[in-house]
């Protein structure tokens, strides 16, 4: 059986890391019961998978001995190691926490040569260590995906001049592609000899068609659609029938600037759902929102601001002269049919009838996307934007986090739709930043 010594930082990302690794040893240095104890008070997700890990070993106590190792259910074991005396390479502080959980996976190593020792860590440099020190390492990778592979909700097809045709005048067809196309996934029809123009389509997983799209002249409080990709954003976001929506894509492209007219659109105009409830990310390091001077509101408004930015372009692009933008804003924040808030404060709501965006929520690791979306009530639609590329958390990565992990898990479920936007339409500036920077 092998021996994974798990670190703080695995626990605190995933408190069910410890069940992960089937029918081998689980070790986990009391250095680590430590720092866990250090995070069981606060109140981000850290605090709660810090509470977690605590009541699961609680559990495992009743089993018997945790120091001696106790059986898990899924036919491994775990133990608790208490600091054992190794010598360090120089270079290395021995007082250091981070040191002295690498010393646990170092004691392993040093008493049986033949087994296989890991230690798992999200920490680079704590692998980097490892590695200097003669320990195999490796990233806790449950629940990773293959960014380059990543679904992208369209593709390109070519058809024959009789299938062009045929599409033109009945507004669908039937085609056989390889691989099979997916539920509400978007295609861009060509004839052969005219790569140039193209004609949109939707596979409709019920009867087994590309279809025409119903609202590609649709421009929600005054938003237009500038590129193919935005055409299929704005199908699935003012689709009753899509219940979760995903956008994907560089700076610039409009995924957030799209969600939220559609959101108005199908909040305020068409009345749908019952308000539009916006949040993102409050804190891309974690600390919480009480780190910050003032009120609550004054706290959101920092974080929030470039949500109050998309919000107010679409207010004074879209509404009378006469009538200010700032004031019928305010109108509908004060009213509630617009309400911004901090992900801290979703956890534990029901959210229904309601239209929820989560802006960047490529912060967000699997378990925090999956809290949220579990919130959504009756009726409400969520949509989730954001950039795999830029990520602010320092425990994920482009692969790891909870938007892609949320793509490849939910691509093909009829009550969802994808699009990867592909060009920014910011200005010529942002384009060439988000390309050459």
């Amino acid at each position: 059986m092998k021996r994974f010594i798990l670190d703080t930082n695995v626990l605190l990302h995933n408190s069910s890391a410890i069940f992960a690794f089937g029918k081998n040893h689980v070790i986990i240095p009391i250095t680590v019961i430590e720092e866990l104890d250090k995070f069981k008070s606060y109140s981000d997700e850290k605090g709660r998978h810090a509470r977690t890990v605590a009541r699961y070993l609680d559990n495992l106590r009743k089993r018997g001995k945790l120091y001696e190792g106790v059986q898990l259910d899924n036919g491994g074991t775990l133990r608790i190691v208490m600091d054992t005396p190794v010598d360090l390479p120089r270079g290395l502080i021995e007082s250091k926490l981070d040191n002295r959980i690498l010393m646990a996976a170092l004691a392993e190593q040093k008493a049986d040569p033949d087994a296989y020792v890991c230690f798992v860590t999200k920490d680079i440099n704590a692998r980097i260590k490892a590695d200097a020190i003669g320990i195999r390492s490796e990233d806790f990778e449950t629940n990773k995906v293959n960014i380059e592979e990543l679904y992208e909700g369209w593709r390109p097809v070519t058809l024959t001049s009789v299938q062009q045709k045929l599409f033109e005048e009945k507004g669908e067809i039937s085609i056989d592609v390889d691989p099979p196309f997916r539920a509400n996934e978007f295609a861009v029809l060509r004839e052969a000899e005219d790569v140039e123009k193209g004609l949109y389509a939707r596979y409709d997983a019920i009867r087994k068609k590309l279809v025409a799209l119903d609202l590609t002249d649709t421009t929600p409080w005054g938003i237009t659609a500038l590129n193919p990709q935005q055409v299929f954003a704005l199908e699935i976001l003012l689709d009753n029938r899509i219940s979760l929506v995903t956008l994907v894509g560089m700076a610039g492209t409009g995924k957030t600037l799209l969600a939220i007219a559609a959101g108005l659109q199908k909040t305020i105009d068409d009345r749908t759902y019952r308000r539009m409830l916006v949040s993102r990310p409050i804190m891309p390091l974690g600390r919480d929102i009480g780190y910050l001077p003032g009120t609550k509101d004054e706290k959101l408004s920092q974080w929030m601001q470039p949500i109050f930015d998309n919000l107010e372009y679409i207010f004074s692009n879209y509404l009378d002269g006469e009538v200010k933008a700032e004031e019928q804003l305010q109108f509908l924040l004060d009213s509630k049919k617009i309400e911004l808030e901090a992900l801290t404060y979703i956890r534990g709501r029901s959210i229904p009838n309601q239209y929820l965006i989560i802006d960047e929520s490529q912060n967000l690791t699997p378990h925090e996307v999956k809290t949220i979306i579990s919130r959504a009530g009756e009726g409400t639609k969520v949509v989730l934007t954001g950039d795999p590329y830029q990520i602010d958390n320092p425990y994920l990565d482009s692969s790891s986090n909870g938007l892609a992990y949320l793509v490849e898990r939910f691509k093909g479920q009829p009550i969802f739709g994808h699009v990867s936007l592909i060009r920014s339409e910011r200005s010529e500036l942002s384009s060439l930043a988000a390309s050459l920077l």
